[in-house]
């Protein structure tokens, strides 16, 4: 089972030209969205994923194994199976947990599989690489980090009797949940290892694509690993920021559209942005929004991109059509 990594070769279409080429920063849920939407755009899309989950079956195996977090992972490669019989099968697999009044309740399949081939293979990117190539994802995932990261927040408010006292909050469960009001963040170690293949990534994309997803603990994390945030301010990719489509209780609760930029600018001032792509219900005050992204460098697109039912989700089919329009201009 060895070599897969090095075998892996850019996609290339039906007729022969190569698509554009997309890495997608994230984790959790915001990530599937993105890559639902972006593997019906191109072939090429490399998703580079948080490694910081401290809770659930993730936490778990973290813990007991010493391993990365796989939850994020899997969710991924399950967001780039394809539609047909084959890609709807084993993305059901992967994301299937058990139910027992064991010590298997609560495991995804996916989790187990991912862990059970880094320990076979001792090396977290083929190991990923060779799961994919099982879904047949249509991409690559790739870790952010090659060893578990830590999240630490300093939090506002945490304690309702003392609503301006800041203290520190650690591990991804308690700063997405905490009851106060997220200031900043950082991380744990603070100078982690990224895996080659991912700075590799960066440098070659057309484009990178930050969010959407919990914007303390999935997305900014990314601009906090040195490395990392050095390959997204110098490459020649254009930066397209998606943006949530409401407020996450606990993490981003009364953020605006324009206040995710803020903080975004906050954590990395030396990053520009080419595009901010908002869902146009969700813009208050989209005059606002235009200016700030204006300030990252960026050009504000407003597209038609949730759900009709109402939910705070993300339609894959007008997620893929914005993205498609925006990858063409």
């Amino acid at each position: 089972m060895a070599g897969y990594e090095d075998s892996w070769e850019r996609p290339r279409g039906d007729d022969g030209t190569a698509p554009p080429r997309v890495v997608a920063l994230g984790g959790g849920h915001g990530l599937y969205a993105s890559l639902s939407a972006l593997r019906r755009v191109t072939t090429d899309v490399t998703a580079v994923v948080t490694v910081a989950d401290d809770g659930g079956s993730s936490g778990r195996l973290r813990r007991e194994l010493g391993v990365l977090p796989p939850g994020d992972l899997r969710m991924a490669l399950a967001a780039l199976c394809g539609d047909d019989e084959w890609g709807s099968t084993w993305s059901e697999v992967v994301q299937h947990r058990f139910r027992s009044g064991g010590e298997l309740h609560g495991h995804a399949v996916g989790n187990l599989l991912i862990v059970a081939l880094w320990e076979l293979l001792g090396d977290s990117v083929a190991a990923l690489d060779w799961v994919g190539q099982l879904l047949g994802a249509h991409g690559r995932v790739l870790p952010m980090s090659s060893v578990p990261l830590d999240i630490v927040a300093e939090v506002e408010g945490a304690d309702p009797d003392r609503p301006d006292e800041v203290v520190t909050v650690r591990g991804q469960v308690a700063c997405a949940s905490t009851r106060g009001r997220v200031r900043s963040i950082s991380l744990i170690p603070d100078r982690p290892p990224v895996p080659s293949q991912v700075i590799r990534a960066v440098h070659e994309a057309d484009w990178v694509v930050f969010g959407p997803g919990s914007w303390f603990t999935s997305v900014l994390p990314h601009l906090l690993v040195p490395d990392l945030a050095r390959a997204l301010v110098t490459t020649r990719a254009r930066r397209l920021v998606a943006l949530n489509l409401s407020p996450q209780r606990g993490e981003t609760d009364g953020f605006a559209a324009h206040t995710y930029l803020e903080v975004l600018a906050d954590h990395a001032p030396e990053l520009r942005v080419d595009v901010v792509l908002a869902d146009r219900k969700g813009v208050e005050d989209a005059v606002r929004l235009e200016r700030v992204a204006a300030g990252l460098g960026a050009r504000l697109v407003l597209a038609d991109l949730a759900v009709d039912d109402g939910s705070p989700r993300h339609d894959p089919d007008r997620f893929a059509e914005a993205f498609d329009q925006v990858f063409a201009d």
